[in-house]
C-alpha cells in the first residue's frame, strides 16, 4: 500500500450526500487538531506506541480501537472515524508501526508490524480497562480488528495465545485482506465470533489487477465467507467502490474521483450496525436486516 504526501480534506458528520459541501467546511482529524488528544503508551521493549483519541462532548456511548491500513496513520481515516464520534463514540487508534509517518518505521521491516500491531490493541486494551470495546479497521488493519474479534491470525514469534485478555463486542472490517498464510488463513477468519460487518466493492481488487471484469475483489469478503452460520455477521459490497475510495481514506495520492457516494453509503450502514450491535437497539438491528439484498448498488448479505 503507497501513500503520498498529506493534503487537506474535510470532514462529513452525516450521512447524506447532501453533507459533501463539508469537505470544505469542517475540520480535519489531523493529528494535533483541537479535536484530537494524544497519548504515548509504552509497549514491551520500550517501544512507544502515539495514539490517537478523539471523544463526544460528555459522556461517550461506547469505545472503539480503530486500527489504520499499512502505510497509512489514523488522520487519513476521518470520513469513516467522524461519523462515529459525532454518533457518541470514544475512539483510539495507534500508529502503527509501518506507517509512513512513523518516526521509526525503517526498524520494523516487513513482517515486523504484525507482532508490534498486536502488542499496539494489546496496549489500547489495557488501557481502557474493563470498558467494552468495538473493533474497527481498514485493510491490515481491517485484519487486525477481525483478531479482536476472535479470529486466531497465525501467531508471530514474541506473541503467545490468545492475542488478547478479552474480545470486543463486534467488528466493523473495512476491506481486510484475503488469507495470507503468515498473517492469516481462511479457518482462523472462520473463529470470529462477535457480529461483525465486512465491507468491500466491486472494484476493490489487489494491486496489480486492472481488469475491470475480475472478481478478485471478493477475496475481501473471506471473513464473512469462513465465518459460521448464526452469529450475526454482514458481507456489505458497494457498487463502484475501492480500496480507497478514490483517495479519501487511507491513501490520499490514490486517483479519483472521491467516492462519496459510496461512503455515504458504507458509512449509513456501519452507522446501523453500531447502532444495533453497539448499542443493542432492535430497531437498529430489523433496519439493517430489512436491506439484506442481492442488489447493488449495496448489497448486504447476513449469516
Amino acid at each position: 500500500m503507497t501513500m503520498g504526501s498529506a493534503h487537506s480534506r474535510r470532514t462529513v458528520l452525516g450521512g447524506s450526500l447532501a453533507l459533501a459541501a463539508a469537505l470544505a467546511a469542517r475540520p480535519v482529524l489531523a493529528s494535533g487538531s483541537p479535536a484530537t488528544t494524544t497519548r504515548t503508551l509504552m509497549a514491551p521493549g520500550g517501544r512507544e506506541v502515539s495514539v490517537s483519541e478523539w471523544g463526544p462532548e460528555g459522556t461517550a456511548r461506547g469505545t472503539i480501537l480503530f486500527s489504520h491500513g499499512a502505510g497509512s496513520a489514523p488522520w487519513h481515516y476521518d470520513l469513516i472515524l467522524a461519523p462515529w464520534i459525532a454518533a457518541g463514540y470514544h475512539v483510539l487508534a495507534p500508529l502503527h508501526v509501518d506507517s509512513r509517518e512513523h518516526p521509526r518505521t525503517k526498524d520494523f521491516p516487513g513482517l515486523a508490524s504484525w507482532k508490534t500491531r498486536i502488542e499496539d490493541m494489546r496496549l489500547l486494551i489495557a488501557e481502557i480497562g474493563e470498558t467494552p470495546f468495538i473493533a474497527a479497521g481498514h485493510s491490515y488493519g481491517g485484519l487486525v480488528a477481525t483478531t479482536l474479534g476472535g479470529s486466531q491470525g497465525v501467531a508471530p514469534e514474541g506473541i503467545s495465545l490468545p492475542f488478547y485478555p478479552r474480545l470486543a463486542t463486534a467488528v466493523v472490517a473495512f476491506s481486510p485482506p484475503a488469507p495470507v498464510p503468515v498473517l492469516m488463513t481462511a479457518e482462523g477468519y472462520g473463529k470470529i465470533a462477535v457480529p461483525a460487518l465486512i465491507q468491500t466493492g466491486t472494484i476493490d481488487n489487489p494491486p496489480g489487477i486492472d481488469d475491470p471484469e475480475s472478481e478478485a475483489w471478493k477475496g475481501h469478503l473471506a471473513p464473512f465467507d469462513a465465518a459460521a452460520e448464526g452469529g450475526n455477521r454482514y458481507g456489505l459490497v458497494l457498487q463502484g467502490a475501492n480500496h480507497y475510495f478514490g483517495g479519501i481514506i487511507c491513501d490520499d495520492s490514490q486517483p479519483g474521483p472521491p467516492q462519496l457516494a459510496q461512503i455515504d453509503l458504507a458509512n449509513r450502514y456501519v452507522g446501523l450496525f453500531l447502532e444495533a450491535y453497539g448499542q443493542g437497539d432492535a430497531a437498529a438491528k430489523s433496519a439493517l436486516d430489512a436491506r439484506i439484498t442481492d442488489a447493488l448498488p449495496a448489497r448486504l448479505m447476513a449469516k
